[in-house]
């Protein structure tokens, strides 16, 4: 049977008892022309281990689109890393609904069987697989809801379509219950605003009398704590809607829940009296020693060393119960310095930061390198600047056209990270995980018309505490080392909660002991002016907004302090010039671009074999863009190019034309090129703004370099600050050799 329900600004029908009746639990989700069948599976027999054997799989099918899969296969094979993702966070804000004890193996299977391009297949997704596993037979007896909070036009707004998400400068991912939030994630958006502005606002030192400007400006839209509140207290209030009306649908269709039986936690009294008695110190030290790893080792020791007691073998304890009763006391330790003592396992305050030391451009042959450390853990991140040939292109079900990604983030975390003798393999839903956070959280302060296309790196060398974070901060320093313009710099700080009773702690910048036996954990990636990234898995039943927002002033703190050391690494950065690729963009007349192009391509042939360089043509804007490993090719490239679009035209587009004749068909003459003399001063118009500097309009109708470092008397990262395009400017011809004009701005 169908079962309309119509919540936060759609329309969900669920289609049920109609397909896959032989599952566990089962719904066919279709909202406009999207169509999602949601299913669990469970096997009649526990596995050994004390935990949820939980897996989720979500896998779109290209013919929900009507297209066949590209490549040799011809049908849908590994996952993409969308795939992957939204796999992540359904099991994400699913696994913590399972009952205590829960360890049968359980799978998950989302399959989208058509697509709208319009709706939000997490959404749609998280809900159907909620609605599959509440119908089950498996105890579960909340629903969940996925909602997506964007901030469109000054409003919060609820479900956006994919077409105004585009526009909106917030994309916020909240999944939870009615009473209680799983799970958040969230990144800003960055944009271009226009502005009107006096050109005095743009450089005081221009004439006030010359009229306003239009220019337009990168927008970072990072949002501050109070600002993310609200957004979480609105997605909050659509998934309390939402579940309740799942709910009241759902329950009298619920399955009879199955009779399971549920692992018990292993815990001895005795046991733990014992450790308290004889090993108390032994456990204190080896807390000592796993604020230094993330490896318990030391605690491993100690439990042979129990279990090889007279007592232990005379009561006959087991490996497994002696092993709960130590973790679970070195838990209760850990626990009560935080919340009694308010000191923590390594000896902190629970804001403290463990000690950072920064390296740049370490290694000479990369583009650019930072290697960043923070206590135990250490991120090595590299970036490799390439042209568009270089770009990740992937399809999306809700993309017509395929995409061309520019910036990549790649992060590795090798078993030696952690002191672990195991394999290298391709990356897992962790580290596809830990490396989109990252990318969400720098891609907001990356110039939105970049030309290079940017891959980061992350290798992982240490680790105790969070590697993503680590990732952030070194991918920023890396990615100003290896030249690369940024709005502003980001930093990233992972934070804990612990709860005991009425009392609760909050702690900035986490270890790996903590993480475990803490109650929260979320990382909070940003500039000094907001958050740009924001990722929080709640392990208990709910958070207060008081608490909520205590955590995230603290770590308003902590970044404030992170960003303090890296702008001062940032200060001594020395960029490896040498090495980096060099890419040009320029505009010519469009009619000239024949003439570089040449008969049947010849011309544009010899320059490219000739400088070592690749070469990109569009012929309707007249742009060329000039790339290659060589910066002084690049350039004398560049100069060939523009000498041959000085050149009068013989030919061109006039295809009868004799040659040599203009288009009425008399003689062309060459405009001459007129000379200046040194240090006069004339107006000029600016015409064309690119990453070293201006090009000028000069009288005669020519045009002048204004080099970036002639602009202000201190050093200008973005030419685009200062000047504008078609603004009126005074210069002074520094230099004039031929056609090509060195300027300086006049005072």
């Amino acid at each position: 049977m169908e079962y309309k329900i119509i919540v936060n600004n759609q329309e969900e029908i669920y289609d049920l008892g109609k397909v896959a009746k032989q599952a566990a639990g089962a719904a066919l989700l279709k909202i406009k022309n999207t169509v999602i069948l949601a299913t669990v599976a469970r096997d009649d027999s526990q596995v050994a281990e004390n935990f949820v054997p939980l897996t989720v799989q979500y896998i779109e099918k290209t013919y929900a689109v009507g297209k066949i899969p590209g490549g040799y296969f011809k049908r849908e094979t590994k996952p993409g890393d969308f795939e992957t993702l939204t796999s992540r966070v359904i099991d994400r804000s699913l696994r913590p609904l399972f009952p205590k004890g829960y360890a049968y193996p359980t799978q998950i299977t989302v399959f989208v069987l058509s697509c709208d391009p319009e709706v939000d297949l997490q959404v749609a997704a998280l809900n159907a697989a909620s609605a599959a596993l509440y119908l089950s037979d498996i105890p579960v007896n909340k629903a969940v809801a996925g909602v997506r909070i964007g901030y469109i036009n000054g409003e919060y707004v609820v479900n956006p379509s994919n077409s105004a998400l585009k526009t909106s400068t917030l994309d916020l991912y909240v999944a939870g219950t009615k009473e209680e939030l799983l799970m958040i994630e969230m990144r800003s958006i960055a944009s271009m605003e226009t502005m009107n502005l006096p050109l005095m606002a743009i450089d005081p030192m221009l004439d006030p009398t010359l009229a306003e400007s239009v220019i337009s400006k990168q927008s970072v839209n990072e949002f501050d704590e109070d600002a993310i509140l609200v957004a979480i207290d609105k997605a909050q209030s659509a998934i309390t809607e939402a579940t309740s009306a799942y709910e009241a649908t759902f329950k009298p269709l619920k399955k009879e829940d199955a009779v399971l039986d549920y692992k018990q936690d292993l815990a001895s009294d005795s046991i733990f009296a014992y450790v308290d008695e004889f090993y108390k110190e032994e456990v204190h030290n080896a807390i000592n020693q796993m604020a230094k790893s993330e490896r318990a080792s030391e605690l491993g020791k100690i439990i042979k060393k129990i279990l090889c007691d007279e007592v232990a073998v005379l009561e006959g304890w087991s490996k497994e119960l002696v092993d709960s009763v130590v973790n679970a006391y070195k838990k209760k330790i850990v626990r009560e310095m935080i919340i009694e003592k308010r000191v923590r396992a390594d000896g902190r305050k629970l804001n403290e930061i463990r000690p950072i030391s920064i390296e740049t451009n370490l290694l000479p042959q990369a583009h650019g390198s930072c290697l960043f450390t923070r206590g135990q853990t250490q991120a090595l991140a590299v970036v490799t600047l390439g042209n568009d040939k270089d770009a990740q292109m992937y399809d999306l079900l809700t993309e017509k056209n395929t995409i061309n990604d520019t910036f990549m983030v790649n992060y590795n975390f090798p078993g030696f990270s952690v002191g672990e003798a195991t394999p290298l393999r391709g990356p897992g839903r962790r580290e596809l995980g830990h490396g989109n956070l990252a990318r969400r959280a720098l891609e907001p302060v990356l110039d939105m018309n970049r030309l290079q296309t940017i891959r980061l790196v992350s290798e992982i060398l240490e680790s105790n505490g969070s590697s993503s974070m680590a990732t952030i901060c070194g991918g920023a320093l890396a990615l100003k080392a290896a030249g690369i313009n940024l709005e502003k710099l980001v930093a990233g700080i992972a934070m804990g909660l612990v709860f005991e009773g009425d009392k609760h702690a909050v702690l900035s910048d986490i270890m790996g002991l903590e993480d475990h036996d803490g109650d929260m954990d979320f990382k909070v990636a940003g500039t000094r002016e907001g958050i740009t990234a924001l990722q929080m898995d709640i392990k208990l039943g709910g958070i207060s907004r008081d608490v909520l927002k205590e955590a995230l002033y603290q770590a308003k703190e902590g970044r404030a302090h992170i960003l303090g050391l890296m702008e001062a690494a940032n200060q001594e950065i020395v960029i490896n010039n040498a090495i980096l690729p060099k890419l040009e963009l320029f505009s010519v007349d469009p009619s000239k671009i024949v003439d570089i192009i040449g008969q049947a391509g010849k011309t544009i042939r010899e320059i490219i074999e000739r400088f070592e360089v690749s070469i990109d043509l569009d012929r309707e804007k007249g742009e060329v863009k000039i790339a290659g490993e060589n910066k002084e090719k690049v350039e004398a490239a560049k100069e060939h190019i523009i000498q041959i679009t000085n050149k009068p035209s013989f030919g061109g587009r006039g295809g009868g034309r004799e040659r040599g004749g203009d288009r009425h068909g008399g003689p062309r003459e060459e405009k001459p090129v007129p000379t200046f003399v040194q240090d006069e001063v004339v107006d000029g118009v600016v015409k064309r703004i690119v990453d070293f500097g201006a090009f000028i309009e000069l009288p005669g109708g020519i045009d002048g370099l204004l080099h970036v470092s002639k602009i202000a008397d201190h050093r200008v990262d973005k030419v685009s600050d200062y000047l504008a395009l078609e603004q009126k400017v005074r210069v002074k011809v520094l230099k004039q050799t031929g056609n090509k004009i060195e300027l300086g701005l006049e005072r």
